[in-house]
C-alpha cells in the first residue's frame, strides 16, 4: 500500500537493544514511507538508521532496562528520570499518536501527560496468558490434562502477586509524575491499541481483547554486505547467536565443535561481540563478524539460535526450522512456543554441549514435519506484512481521535 492521503504525526519510543529497537524501526520506516511525519526517540547508536528512513531522531535518556552492578538504577526510577525530557520532545513534535515499546514506558507516560493517544508495541508473544496456561517466561508447554490446567491455575496466584507488586511500583511512578493510579495488572500495555509483533501460530489459544492485534513480526535489520558461504552442496546451517546474551559465546563454540564432522556446511556469526580466547573453526565452517539474516536465512536448511524473538521470527519468516537454545529471560518462552508450534527443536541451556547440540541439529534436519511447518510459517509471513498491518492500525487510531 502506498502513502496515505492524510498526513499525520507520530512519536515512537523504543530504548535498548535490537530486539526492541528494530521492530519499532520497522514500524517507523513504514509510517514514514506512507507519508507521515515520524519522530523516533531511541538510543544514539540507532540515529543513522532512524534518519536514513526519513524520521526525526530524538536522543533517548540511556538508562539500562535492567539494573546492573555498575548502574544499580531500578527500572521505574529510570522511567521517572526519563519521562520529563521525553515529554518536552513530545510537546515539540505535537504527535497525533504515541507508540511505545512494552519496556519503554517514558513515552507512554509522557503521552498520557500530554493528552495524546498511546499505543503499545509488543515485539514478541503477549506476556499475559490465559487461565490454566503456563505463566509467561516459564518456558513451559500448554497442559494436556485437566490436572495440568489445575496446576497452572494454582500457580497463577503467586504470579498475580508479583504482578500486583509491579502495579504498585508503576503506580508509585505515576504518582511521582502527577498521574493517577491504575487498577489493571499489565498497566504498561495500552488499552487503546496493542500491537503484538509475532506469528499468531506462536500464540497459545486465548480470547483476545478488542484492542489487541497479532500483526505478525515487524522485521528490520541494518544494511550489511553479503558474505561468502562455505563451499559445497551439503545443507547450510546458520549459527545466529544473541546480540545481548551469552558473553562467553558458549552456543557458538558448542555448535562449531558439535557440527565439525557432520555432513553440513556451517556459517556462523559472532555479531561483533568480544571473544575471549581462540575459536576453533572446523573445515566445514566459516566464521564472520556480521551478516544479513534476511539474505542468508532463506538459503539455510537450519538456524541455531538463542531464541531471541527477532532472530527466531526472521528464521521462521524465511521458512527455516530452528534449534532453539534459550539463554535467559523470554528466550525460554520463545523456545517453548516454537517447539509447541512444531517448527523447531528446543535444547535447554543447562544441557548444551557439542554432543547434545549435534543430536538436536540431526533431529531438526531429519524430521520432514519440522521443515514443512517452518515453510508454512514462511508462507504466512509472505502474505502478512507485520509492519504494514501495524502502520494501518496506528493510522486508524490517529483518525479516530
Amino acid at each position: 500500500m502506498g502513502p496515505t492521503s492524510s498526513k499525520r504525526r507520530f512519536f515512537l519510543g523504543a530504548f535498548g537493544d535490537p530486539g526492541h529497537a528494530f521492530p519499532m524501526l520497522a514500524l517507523g520506516a513504514r509510517l514514514s514511507a506512507r507519508g507521515h511525519a515520524v519522530t523516533f526517540e531511541t538510543w544514539s547508536r540507532w540515529r543513522e538508521h532512524v534518519e536514513a528512513h526519513g524520521m526525526r531522531f530524538v536522543a533517548a535518556p540511556e538508562y539500562p532496562v535492567f539494573p546492573t552492578r555498575e548502574r544499580p538504577l531500578k527500572p521505574y526510577e529510570a522511567v521517572v528520570l526519563a519521562t520529563p525530557p521525553t515529554r518536552r520532545a513530545m510537546a515539540d513534535a505535537r504527535p497525533d499518536v504515541v507508540v511505545h515499546d512494552i519496556l519503554t514506558l517514558a513515552p507512554a507516560l509522557a503521552g498520557e501527560l500530554e493528552g495524546v493517544p498511546v499505543a503499545t508495541l509488543i515485539p514478541h508473544v503477549h506476556p499475559a496468558t490465559a487461565p490454566g496456561f503456563p505463566p509467561y517466561a516459564f518456558g513451559a508447554r500448554p497442559p494436556r490434562t485437566a490436572a495440568g490446567q489445575a496446576l497452572w491455575r494454582w500457580l497463577q496466584r503467586p504470579v498475580e502477586g508479583g504482578l500486583r507488586m509491579g502495579r504498585d511500583e508503576l503506580n508509585a511512578t505515576r504518582r511521582a509524575l502527577g498521574l493517577g493510579p491504575i487498577e489493571r495488572l499489565h498497566g504498561g500495555i495500552s488499552e487503546r491499541l496493542c500491537l503484538v509483533g509475532t506469528f499468531p501460530q506462536l500464540e497459545y489459544p486465548r480470547t483476545w481483547p478488542e484492542e489487541a492485534h497479532v500483526v505478525g513480526p515487524l522485521l528490520w535489520e541494518p544494511p550489511s554486505a553479503d558474505v561468502e558461504l562455505p563451499p559445497g552442496e551439503d545443507p547450510l546451517v546458520l549459527i545466529a547467536p544473541s546480540t545481548a546474551q551469552d558473553p562467553d559465546h558458549r552456543l557458538l563454540r558448542a555448535s562449531l565443535a558439535g557440527l565439525a564432522r557432520e555432513p553440513v556446511r556451517v556459517l556462523a556469526a559472532w555479531n561483533r561481540r568480544p571473544i575471549k580466547g581462540p575459536v576453533d573453526v572446523p573445515a566445514n565452517a566459516r566464521l564472520v563478524d556480521w551478516l544479513s539474516y534476511s539474505r542468508t536465512m532463506p538459503r539455510c536448511q537450519l538456524v541455531i539460535c538463542h531464541a531471541g524473538h527477532g532472530t527466531l521470527a526472521r528464521a521462521l519468516a524465511s521458512g527455516c526450522p530452528v534449534v532453539a537454545v534459550p539463554a535467559a529471560g523470554d528466550m525460554n518462552e520463545n523456545a517453548a512456543r516454537v517447539d509447541w508450534a512444531g517448527a523447531g527443536v528446543r535444547l535447554p541451556w543447562r544441557l548444551l554441549t557439542p554432543t547434545t547440540l549435534r543430536l538436536a541439529a540431526r533431529r531438526a534436519l531429519s524430521e520432514p514435519a519440522l521443515a514443512l511447518r517452518a515453510r508454512e510459517l514462511g508462507q504466512w509471513a509472505d502474505g502478512h506484512d507485520g509492519a504494514e498491518r501495524a502502520a494501518e492500525l496506528v493510522e486508524g487510531l490517529a483518525h479516530s481521535t
